[in-house]
């Protein structure tokens, strides 16, 4: 089948990171289409909070890369719809006692060094931030850079306004390589798409996308649920979690980890999300999952144990072993760039990924040293899958 069109750039993926992908590659001047086997935000995306926190992250790079995206998702906040439901609430993590309230201490004020706003609350200032928190706590910080969108809103108004032309339903079967190997397009279900450069925004598939191109990147799912209240009065002013929750985040355990993150939403439902817990791709209910997020929600809301919960939903969040993303070029396979692995943090990183990219792809200096977030730093070998050279 000829090719029907022939973009600068191929965004494999509809989720968050492929759409902020487009959107700045093509504020970049480049004309982009973008390809998912599914809709748009139907992975991770679609299963995601929309959480935008830089509270859980320690000084380092990903912490970077969070605080460029909560810049950057400020400025989106004025360009795109009201329906992405962009609310700058804040974050509140809280500490059982005054062991773990110390050791916040400490984790805030590398935060602080970097450029975070952390406020450490006094115990007995804690019901003015969230009235119906339980008491007992030892205190806490109150993080005003935390955030939130409508996930699945945000991807689609981001490729929206993007302009790419999106071809969803269409998966991509093997990558293109020209007489060199360069990677110069994809090949799909329904056809071949010629373009100087390929993009894998793929989430928890794009260990996958790497291995069309016989290069290995070793994309983990990891499986999280997530409960829905009935609409609600607005109980929940914060992203409210317990200090837990952060080493939750840091894990490398396989096994089931639970800490409740409670919010409020603009439409009256009290989302309490997630855990965390590597079972491949089994889709299965958890009841022991959601029976530990109910306990722990209503343990730091009691007013949430008479609540009903109409609904849950899980998705998985694509892990790599560092527990960072990988972003950038792959000069095992040339023509290849990955913006993927960003596990339970995509949608709160998706701006700075796509304006990392859109910088190396046009030659640009990137606004953040791309190093810590190499595809190749897992090792050099490649897979034995090798990209399919069909002369685009």
């Amino acid at each position: 089948m000829p090719n029907r069109h022939s973009p600068d750039v191929v965004i494999i993926g509809a989720g968050v990171v492929g759409a902020a992908c487009a959107y700045y590659a093509a504020r970049a001047g480049l004309s982009v289409t973008v390809v998912d086997r599914g809709p748009v935000a139907g992975g991770t995306t679609g299963a995601g909070e929309g959480n935008l926190l830089v509270s859980d992250k320690e000084a380092g790079p990903e912490l970077d890369l969070a605080l460029l995206s909560t810049r950057l998702w400020r400025e989106l906040a004025t360009e795109l719809p009201p329906e992405t439901e962009y609310e700058p609430k804040g974050g509140l993590v809280v500490a059982p006692d005054e062991t773990t309230l110390k050791a916040l201490r400490t984790f805030a004020e590398g935060q602080r060094a970097a450029g975070v706003d952390a406020r450490e609350i006094a115990p007995d200032d804690l019901p003015a931030l969230e009235p119906h928190l339980a008491a007992g706590f030892a205190g806490g910080f109150h993080y005003p850079q935390d955030a939130q969108v409508q996930p699945a809103q945000a991807a689609a108004r981001l490729l929206h306004a993007s302009g790419a032309a999106t071809r969803l339903g269409e998966e991509v079967t093997a990558l293109l390589t020209g007489p060199d190997g360069t990677v110069r397009g994809v090949r799909t279900t329904r056809g071949e798409i010629a373009a100087r450069a390929v993009v894998n925004a793929a989430g928890t598939w794009g260990g996958r996308i790497a291995e069309l191109a016989g290069v290995r990147l070793p994309v983990l799912p990891r499986r999280g649920f997530v409960l829905v209240t009935e609409p609600l009065p607005r109980l929940v002013r914060h992203k409210v979690y317990a200090a837990d929750y952060i080493a939750d985040v840091a894990s490398d355990s396989a096994a089931l980890q639970s800490s409740a993150v409670v919010e409020g939403t603009p439409g009256g439902p009290v989302l309490i999300g997630a855990t965390r817990e590597r079972v491949g791709f089994d889709r299965s209910l958890s009841t022991e999952a959601l029976r530990r997020l109910a306990g722990q929600a209503a343990a730091l809301f009691p007013v949430l144990g008479e609540v009903r919960a109409l609904r849950t939903y899980h998705g998985f969040r694509p892990y790599l072993p560092d527990h960072l993303p990988a972003v950038g070029p792959d000069p095992r396979a040339p023509g290849l760039f990955h913006a993927c692995g960003h596990e339970g943090a995509g949608i709160g990183l998706a701006p700075a990924t796509g304006l990392l990219l859109a910088d190396v792809l046009t030659g640009a200096r990137p606004a953040l040293d791309l190093a810590p977030f190499r595809p190749e730093r897992f090792g050099d070998g490649t897979t034995s899958h090798a990209a399919n050279g069909a002369g685009a």
